[in-house]
């Protein structure tokens, strides 16, 4: 079943304890952010500690109701333009908010998780896969209907092989 419009906003608020996503690609095709990556082309940065936007005020809400929303990311090196600026833009100011972001870098070892695409998961036991095209242009979410069990053994080994960001992008 795809999820589109009202029912995928609904998906994303509803969750009751955990919303969690896995993000496999090195860049992902955005139009909203087109704009951004311009600005970040030019030199701009935003300021992690001091940004604020609708996304960071619901991690905090969120954090604040004591329910969780994580990711990690599988990334190789030299990252991406993409990526370089989603580090920046996003995922600074998203840890700051209480955003669990961690990065599984595979550039010199094998991927656990190879053939794996990406995937949401919400109270571990709602799937909604992510198709997109090789460019990252996203095509479409489906709600999987099947036994969540081994998207949960997936999130286990992401976290488990992983390093939080900010340990990451310090090192």
């Amino acid at each position: 079943m795809r999820l589109d419009g009202d029912e995928w906003r609904a998906t994303l608020r509803e969750f009751q304890s955990e919303a969690w996503r896995l993000e496999t690609l090195p860049q992902y095709l955005v139009p909203q952010e087109t704009e951004e990556l311009e600005a970040f082309r030019a030199g701009k940065r935003v300021d992690p500690r001091t940004y604020s936007s609708a996304y960071t005020e619901n991690l905090k809400r969120i954090r604040g109701e004591g329910k969780r929303k994580g990711r990690v990311h599988i990334v190789a090196r030299p990252l991406s333009e993409y990526l370089r600026f989603e580090f920046s833009r996003y995922y600074a100011p998203h840890v700051l908010a209480g955003e669990d972001i961690r990065i599984l870098d595979v550039t010199d070892r094998e991927n656990p998780l190879p053939g794996v695409q990406d995937f949401w998961m919400f109270d571990r036991s709602r799937v909604v896969l992510m198709h997109y095209e090789e460019d990252g242009t996203q095509i479409g979410r489906e709600l999987y209907e099947g036994d969540p069990a081994p998207f949960i053994e997936y999130q286990r080994i992401a976290i488990a092989e992983s390093v939080p960001f900010l340990e990451y992008v310090n090192e």
